[in-house]
């Protein structure tokens, strides 16, 4: 099993892409299952794939959660100067 899942920074659109992945992922490692039997490794690792997924996905949804209106403020003025870290 082969598959490469790119997930964006927007959030609308990154959930909706991440959705498609993790239901993309679930058809793959059913099939993979399927075809290898369900104790192989790569049944295993398909479905290690279908976690790691949902866990971004429960990640994402976490972080949109608890944006102040400075995080707003900085993604929309990454510049200014209340946005700036510095590491010391």
């Amino acid at each position: 099993m082969t598959a490469t899942f790119n997930v964006g920074s927007n959030s609308v659109n990154s959930n909706t892409t991440l959705e498609k992945a993790i239901l993309t992922a679930i058809a793959e490692a059913r099939l993979t299952c399927e075809q290898n039997g369900e104790n192989s490794p790569n049944c295993a690792v398909a479905w290690d794939i279908v976690e790691e997924l949902q866990a971004e996905k429960s990640h994402q949804e976490q972080a949109q959660k608890y944006r102040t209106s400075l995080d707003d403020y900085c993604e929309m003025h990454p510049d200014a100067l209340e946005c700036l870290i510095y590491d010391v």
